[in-house]
């Protein structure tokens, strides 16, 4: 989340991986990605032209133009080259900036500012070969570059230089800065803003100082005045829309404000969390946004408060503990900020929060010694944490201590229980929980000689209970460096360096001790399920041994460089990382197959250190047959470059391709994701509703309104009219005609007569037969309308039995 941009102050744009992801302002959530890139993305900008599009340029050499609002890529430019960052200008109409490689981008570390000149055509795919060369030796970082009031000039930054282009001159100038000086490496250039309205160029530097630069357009009567407040590097500077502040941020985890009239007068938002690496602000200036180090975007009410926080999974300076599934959330657990361990929900692509296990004040400076996470735990239920934390500090003893944390159902959350200092005298190198639903217990190895197995004891003043160790053990002086328990807890097998112990943890008896080549355990695990009889580990020497419990024998062995042994929780599958010429393969198996299930080459660059089986919430049906072993659990992995991976079967692909049809066409009518959710639910419930309370009941349809308001209603706003044409429309539309209302008056009528000639007909059935005649052509009689026709009905239901006794008076 690097690279990121408000198209207003509803939606923010970040650039994620291969996609750009949207996210809603208000509500933190993420609305929808933008797919179709192969390779990273490198930039995003709004389209100055229109502000419901966005440039998106990657590093597959391509330039997409999206509808960010529904989703849609609109159009793709071929640059050719690999592309670091992208700018525009609402002066330079249908050119695009971006900076790619002066040479052959594989070996060349030379960057040039080119101008793209998008070719106009029908076609979504279209190549762009109009290439202009504005500035050379550019900084490929999107900081870099700034273009200045109205788009007339670009300044560009790179180590000690600043280089300006005038587009009117076709000139450009460069101000340098002097290297002799002292501490003069300092004074290099890490980031460039202009100022929206006037001409000043303010550029950030590594000592931590901001030069705002005047008169740039001559070489030599330059000015520049200087700011400081940093004291790292300012590692990204933006002016407000009107120019009348300026922001900047660096490590110290503080936006500064500036106040551009008032040089001396700045504000500050402090304690953000992490070093600020960009800022963007929205195009009203209402919006604030902080990119940050550890995956983090923030988004700040004018300077004032922080309105919303956007946080992906924390990249820190590695991974110390292992990946770990929470059983109560399903949560993805490992190393968050520094010291704490973050909950990451992997359905919903979110973190949950942040547990504090140091519970010490972090503080940012090189070469302090501060405690670090290295490793957690879960018990089987959930109920209970168990963390290890170590600090060493020079010429002195490894400091390490042991938490126990209980699950508080009322916080949601972990509470500190227990606190052990020096557990062992040495490194922890492994730690379990007894997965035994009858006792609650802990078995940690250290290099220290010994294991030790921590028991939960009740007691009658606390109501969770305390810890203790129950047991201590070792083996010959030899250092176990790992531990595993069988499935049911009954067995715990203890690695001494190139011996494996087997234990019960009822008696703490010294079941057997099982032999393998040479070379130190690095790694055990039992089976599961039908392989529970099984116990696999790997050594230091490129073995993988299997080992039958029931024999006590070696049953195969196969030489593999195994970095990492996982076994899936829900099944009898396991999953090998091997490390072979620079990357990683993986290999899936059963240990009593001889057969690898799956296997890939060539997975990722470097060792994976760590990985998790989840298990899934619903067992995946119908997969492909080289994808059966993901049907109960989901395999993630981290890699060298702290990038969190899975596996997805074809079955989950389609589905996904299938909702994202849904949103394209539903009843030749614009559909929205929020009516996907809600309009169709809650219109089922309303139908329910009626047929309770009124089963024979039926609505009649508006004429002609139904649709139009359908279409009113779902309709994109900014592609409808203005509100002016469709007032009138849409009133006519809620109007029943004039014609229409008779029509039905008269058949109302008709009906209405048509039951009383029936009851009249049901008594006297001469006055039956004299209905049914009626004036016809035949007779030269001219044809009555349906109105005289009525008139005549009327008059045929008198009473005229008056008139006879008039006549006899």
């Amino acid at each position: 989340m690097s690279n990121c941009c408000f198209t207003s102050c509803w939606f923010l744009l970040c650039a994620a991986g291969e996609s750009v992801n949207v996210y809603s302002t208000s509500t933190e959530e993420f609305v929808h990605d933008l797919q179709g890139h192969t390779d990273l993305v490198t930039g995003v900008v709004l389209n100055p032209s229109n502000h419901l599009q966005v440039y998106s340029c990657s590093a597959d050499g391509t330039v997409r133009l999206w509808d960010f609002m529904d989703g849609i890529l609109i159009k793709t430019f071929i640059i050719g080259y690999p592309i670091y960052s992208i700018y525009v200008s609402e002066k330079h109409g249908g050119v695009v900036f971006v900076v790619v490689p002066m040479a052959n981008y594989k070996s060349s570390e030379l960057f040039q500012l080119v101008a793209v000149h998008l070719p106009r055509s029908g076609d979504q795919e279209v190549e762009a070969r109009e290439l202009s060369a504005v500035l050379c030796d550019v900084s490929p970082h999107p900081g870099a570059v700034s273009f200045g009031r109205e788009g007339e000039y670009i300044a560009a930054t790179k180590g000690l230089q600043l280089e300006v282009f005038f587009f009117k001159k076709q000139k450009s100038y460069r101000f340098s800065l002097k290297s002799g000086m002292k501490k003069g490496v300092k004074n290099a250039f890490t980031c460039v803003s202009c100022h929206p309205k006037e001409d000043c160029i303010a550029t950030g530097h590594a000592d931590g100082k901001i030069r705002l630069w005047r008169n740039f357009n001559q070489k030599k009567e330059y000015t520049y005045t200087t700011l400081h407040w940093h004291h790292g590097a300012v590692n990204t500077l933006c002016f407000t829309p009107e120019g009348t502040n300026l922001l900047s941020g660096g490590i110290e985890s503080v936006l500064v404000h500036w106040h551009y009239t008032q040089e001396n007068q700045k504000d500050f938002l402090p304690r953000l969390g992490a070093a600020i690496t960009h800022i963007a602000v929205s195009p009203d200036g209402s919006l604030f946004c902080t990119s940050h180090s550890d995956n983090k975007i923030t988004i700040i009410q004018s300077c004032v408060k922080v309105s919303a926080i956007i946080q992906g999974l924390v990249k820190g300076d590695g991974v110390w503990t292992d990946l770990i599934i929470d059983p109560r959330s399903k949560a993805l657990v490992l190393n968050g900020k520094p010291g704490h361990l973050q909950f990451y929900s992997l359905h919903r692509d979110k973190q949950l929060y942040n547990l504090d296990i140091v519970q010490q004040e972090y503080i940012n400076e090189e070469g302090l010694d501060q405690f670090e996470v290295v490793k957690a735990a879960f018990d089987a239920r959930g109920d209970w944490l168990a963390t290890v934390e170590e600090r060493r500090k020079k010429g002195a003893e490894l400091e390490i201590n042991l938490k126990l944390w209980a699950y508080d159902k009322l916080t949601q959350s972990f509470v500190l229980n227990t606190t052990v200092t020096a557990p062992h005298e040495d490194r922890i190198t492994g730690m379990f929980f007894s997965p035994s639903p009858e006792t609650t217990m802990l078995v940690t190895t250290s290099l220290d000689d010994h294991f030790k197995a921590w028991l939960l004891a009740d007691h009658s003043d606390t109501k969770e209970g305390f810890w203790s160790c129950d047991f201590v053990g070792g083996y010959h002086l030899l250092k176990p460096g790992c531990c595993s328990y069988s499935a049911d807890g009954s067995l715990l097998a203890v690695g001494f360096q190139e011996v494996v112990t087997v234990w019960s943890p009822a008696s703490w008896e010294l079941l057997t001790t099982l032999s393998q080549p040479p070379g130190a355990i690095r790694d055990l695990c039992f089976g599961r399920l039908s392989c529970s009889k099984y116990l696999l580990g790997t050594s230091t020497k490129n073995q993988l041994c299997c080992w039958n419990l029931l024999t006590c024998s070696l049953e195969w062995s196969t030489p593999m460089d195994v970095s990492l042994l996982q076994a899936d929780p829900l099944s009898e599958n396991m999953a090998a990382f091997c490390s072979q010429s620079g990357s990683s393969d993986l290999f899936v198996f059963k240990p009593s197959e001889p057969r690898p299930l799956y296997s890939q080459k060539a997975l990722c660059t470097g060792k994976v250190q760590h990985a998790v089986f989840a298990p899934r919430d619903q067992m995946l049906e119908s997969c492909e047959e080289r994808t059966q072993w993901l049907n109960r659990s989901q395999l993630y992995f981290i890699t060298q470059d702290m990038d969190l991976l899975t596996f997805s079967t074809k079955t989950e692909e389609d589905r996904l391709l299938a909702s994202s049809k849904q949103l394209m066409v539903d009843d030749s009518v614009a559909v929205t994701p929020f009516y996907l959710l809600l309009g169709k639910h809650r219109r089922q419930q309303l139908e329910k509703q009626e047929a309770l309370t009124n089963p024979m009941a039926e609505r009649t349809q508006l004429p002609q309104g139904s649709i139009a308001i359908k279409e009113l209603l779902h309709t994109p706003a900014h592609v409808l009219p203005s509100a002016s044409f469709l007032c009138a429309m849409f009133v006519r539309s809620l109007l029943v005609s004039r014609s229409s209302a008779r029509e039905e008056k008269a058949e109302e009528e008709m009906e209405s007569e048509k039951e009383e000639e029936d009851s009249e007909g049901e008594a006297d059935p001469r006055l039956g037969e004299s209905a049914a005649w009626a004036p016809s052509e035949e007779f030269g009689a001219p044809a009555l309308t349906k109105a005289q026709e009525r008139e005549l009905r009327k008059v045929k239901t008198f009473d005229h039995s008056w008139l006879s006794s008039l006549l006899d008076s």
